[in-house]
Formats: structure tokens, sequence, C-alpha cells
């Protein structure tokens, strides 16, 4: 391992749990030993099904919408 993946790892660390682990599947994917696409929870396909109804029903943000989201995270 390179001192810069070690570097990495080590900042990695005080990371929540959800999102080491979140990291680690994204390296195991890239490094092609993770041969799962995506494993959603029951409440990620739940979401996923109503924003896909919403959609279809064409429901979509309203640029203020968009605009405040933006602003929320100081983009």
């Amino acid at each position: 391992m390179t001192e810069l993946l070690e570097r990495a790892v080590q900042t990695l660390r005080g990371l929540t749990p959800e999102t080491q682990g979140a990291l680690a599947r994204i390296l195991l994917q890239w490094a092609g030993d993770d041969p799962t696409i995506v494993q959603l929870s029951a409440d990620e396909e739940a979401s996923f099904e109503i924003s896909l109804a919403q959609a279809e029903r064409g429901e979509f943000a309203t640029d203020d919408e968009i605009s405040a989201v933006w602003a929320k995270h100081g983009l």
C-alpha cells in the first residue's frame, strides 16, 4: 500500500461507520472486487418508488426549491 493510501485510510477511520461502509463499497467496486451494483435498503427502495411516481405525474421541484437546497449546502 502506498503512503498516500495509508494516509487516506487513516483519515477515513475518523468518519462514521455508515460513511466508511459507503466509501469501502465504492473502493471495492473501483477495484473490481465487489460484484454487487448497489444494494438499496427498504427505505431507499420506497423513496425511489415515490420519486418515480412523482416524476410520472410531472411533479418536479421548482427553481426556487432547487435554489434553496443548493443554498442550504453552501453551493
